[in-house]
């Protein structure tokens, strides 16, 4: 059998599994195990191990002793601090990256891909070296407190730098893009008949958005808040470029337990909780009406 039915009756092509795409599949699969799962597994491997000589790691005692110290009040105020300034980010994110996305999905289509290059432009520089670059605005000499200076808005420089202030700029700063990609994707497939629909049935423009618009582009909503949500969690380097040693992010402390205090169990089961607790998230999500939302309004539209 050479074609098989489609949804209306019109005939599609058998998938063929060819030598390439035999080979494309094993090589897949090759990298997957060997980059993403392996590491996985040998993380949450060292994270039942025991603490042994500085470096190393001794399986001969396994117990879940690291995971009982995550329960300690150090690293629930450092959970705290990074979930509330991570949430933060991926909101002003998402304030921000959803406008932007809608007027860049329906933008016209000679100006569309300038607006892509310029949404792309900043992965063309190295993040940390864009991090250092905010020092030079945030700084008390920096640009901010020189122009509000110079207007006489202020007598002496503002306290910016090393602030959370800083850290929740740099956050949205370097992660926005991760937000804007998604929604303008989710943003794009949205047919401009089922708007015009809503507004032929009396639906105003908020009606249409919030019951139309909306609930079709909750894909793009979720992973562009899981694109921003877990790397703010992650990251060390901004807090540390634009923190110092006042703001203490997950990905901070989970870099000191690696680097410096060679804690290797206790850094591993902090790692481990952070991947679970975002599985457990994105799961909840789609459970409770998240991306069920936006099937849910694709059928009633149909």
């Amino acid at each position: 059998m050479n074609a098989a039915p489609g949804r209306r009756g019109r005939a599609r092509p058998a998938f063929r599994l060819t030598p390439f795409r035999l080979a494309a599949c094993y090589g897949a699969f090759a990298w997957m195990i060997l980059l993403v799962a392996l590491p996985h597994l040998l993380l949450a491997a060292a994270s039942l191990a025991a603490r042994g000589d500085p470096g190393y790691l001794d399986f001969s005692r396994l117990s879940l002793d690291a995971y009982a110290r995550l329960l300690s009040p150090e690293f629930a105020t450092v959970f705290a601090s990074s979930t509330a300034l991570a949430g933060g980010a991926t909101l002003i994110c998402l304030l921000l990256g959803y406008p932007f996305a809608w007027i860049l999905a329906r933008a016209p289509r000679k100006w569309r891909g300038f607006l892509l290059l310029l949404t792309i432009l900043p992965f063309w520089t190295n993040s940390l070296i864009r991090t250092y670059a905010l020092i030079a605005l945030l700084g008390a000499k920096g640009l901010i407190n020189a122009a509000l200076l110079g207007l006489g808005l202020i007598s002496a420089p503002l306290e910016l730098l090393y602030t959370d202030f800083a850290v929740f700029l740099g956050l949205t700063y370097t992660l926005l893009p991760f937000m804007i990609l998604p929604l303008y994707g989710s943003i794009e497939k949205l047919d401009p008949r089922l708007a015009e629909a809503a507004r032929d049935l009396g639906a105003g423009r908020t009606a249409t958005f919030l019951r139309v618009s909306l609930p079709l582009t909750l894909p793009g909503v979720a992973a562009g808040c899981m694109f921003v949500f877990l790397p703010a969690m992650g990251m060390f380097y901004i807090p540390d470029v634009l923190g110092g040693a006042r703001t203490l992010l997950l990905g901070s402390f989970i870099k000191a337990q690696f680097l410096t205090a060679r804690d290797w169990p206790f850094g591993a089961a902090a790692s481990v909780t952070l991947m679970l607790l975002m599985a457990v998230l994105y799961a909840f999500f789609v459970r409770s009406g998240g991306l069920g939302a936006a099937h849910g309004a694709r059928r009633r539209a149909a």
